[in-house]
């Protein structure tokens, strides 16, 4: 019998019709990640990042039980001072007895630094992959949670992840997240995360995201249940058990004061950093495929429990 013959069914004989349960839809995070790149780049400091920053407020508002904005500042070695957001949302965080940040990126790089042009070095990236895939998965992760009582999210949206140009003027979003214990606190209150995870380029066509070896080198045992999960839902081709190369990203300063985060990056991006980082270059599936990862492993009561290392 269809869904829409069992709902009929059930009002005639005066029983109330049973809810579908959410899933996790590729297509509204794909109108996402669309919607992100309409605003053009997304650097500090220009109008597209601060309209994309309202946009992503009111998104999570939609489905999130508290959404905030942590303004920080930096002093650019370009000469100016620049303005960004870490954007924060949470659901059933204060009643949860397991708590899991989810991050992703929502600034995107102001240089295409790998461009063989000098001209074309100059310019700022779209960022649909390094940047908007990200965002796009969280926001149609909190409007599908359906999660156990027991778990709470908070999605933390990072600015200047991508800002440089080098290192020490990247990652400034994560950074400020434990730059000191009064800053963790305007993030997660008294309740700090028993792990998190972190999505970083996870919409090319050719997804394929391997073990980071940062990742398992903090957090073996959730590492490997996390993947292990994988092979078991039928998407172990996408998450290979097998070494990807260390990044460097977000996860690195948050491992190192003491939040155990793990990495999901696919890095063999030929336009990372490029004028090419498009639309075309992503697909729906992907964002699917790491979406319903996400969905049924926070849907297990708990989304794993015991050590991370």
């Amino acid at each position: 019998m269809s869904l829409l013959l069992s709902l009929l069914a059930a009002t005639v004989m005066g029983q109330d019709p049973v809810k579908p349960r959410p899933t996790f839809d590729q297509a509204a995070a794909w109108k996402v990640l669309t919607t992100q790149c309409d605003f053009g780049p997304r650097v500090p400091g220009t109008p597209g990042h601060l309209k994309c920053r309202d946009y992503l407020v009111e998104t999570f508002k939609k489905s999130c039980d508290s959404v905030k904005t942590v303004e920080l500042t930096h002093n650019w070695s370009k000469g100016k001072k620049v303005t960004m957001w870490n954007i924060v949302a949470t659901q059933n965080w204060e009643k949860a007895t397991t708590r899991v940040v989810l991050l992703a990126h929502w600034d995107t790089r102001p240089t295409a630094d790998q461009e063989e042009s000098a001209a074309k070095r100059k310019q700022p990236i779209l960022g649909a992959n390094d940047g908007a895939s990200g965002v796009a998965v969280l926001a149609e992760l909190a409007r599908a949670a359906d999660f156990p009582k027991s778990v709470g999210i908070a999605y933390i949206l990072t600015d200047g992840e991508d800002l440089g140009p080098s290192l020490e003027e990247m990652f400034l979003g994560a950074k400020h997240i434990v730059q000191s214990r009064a800053n963790t606190k305007q993030y997660f209150g008294d309740n700090v995360p028993n792990y998190g995870i972190l999505l970083d380029m996870i919409g090319d066509k050719s997804l394929r995201i391997p073990v980071e070896p940062n990742s398992a080198y903090y957090a073996p045992k959730l590492m490997g249940a996390f993947y292990d999960h994988a092979a078991k839902i039928g998407l172990g081709s996408t998450f290979p058990k097998v070494y990807g190369p260390s990044i460097e990203d977000d996860h690195i300063c948050l491992n190192d004061a003491g939040i155990p985060v793990i990495d999901l990056i696919d890095f063999d991006y030929e336009p990372w950093h490029t004028l090419g980082d498009t639309v075309d270059k992503c697909s729906a599936e992907s964002l699917g495929k790491v979406g319903k990862m996400l969905h049924s492993w926070l849907k297990l009561d708990p989304p794993f429990s015991g050590p991370v290392k």
